[in-house]
């Protein structure tokens, strides 16, 4: 199952899914969606520094980054990324960081 296909299930609207972090931007532009997920190894960009760009111009943007590489180091609080989620993603811990985003919005 797809990242995104995961985030329907879990009852959450998926606005755009794109290939490369030049596009992630640009669609967060576009939608200005709550929550961002996005892979670390992307084309044109990776998602850390995609996560950068956009929360230089939207310091409240919500990014979760997604990676089959678990660094030894806090690789989410370093580019300002709310968590990292290690591949494969389970539901559980989808749904959890989910809800940690969602739980941001109300404050």
């Amino acid at each position: 199952m797809t990242l995104a296909a995961m985030v329907a299930n879990c009852q959450h609207e998926v606005v755009e899914v794109v290939a490369s972090g030049l596009e992630a931007i640009q669609a967060y532009e576009k939608h200005k969606p709550d929550v961002v997920l996005m892979d670390y190894w992307m084309a044109k960009l990776n998602g850390a520094t995609a996560c950068r760009n956009i929360l230089a111009k939207d310091p409240a943007a919500r990014v979760i980054l997604v990676s089959g590489w678990e660094p030894d180091y806090d690789l989410a609080a370093d580019y300002g990324a709310i968590s990292l989620l290690s591949k494969p993603v389970d539901r559980q811990r989808l749904e959890a960081a989910l809800a940690g985003a969602a739980q941001m919005l109300a404050f």
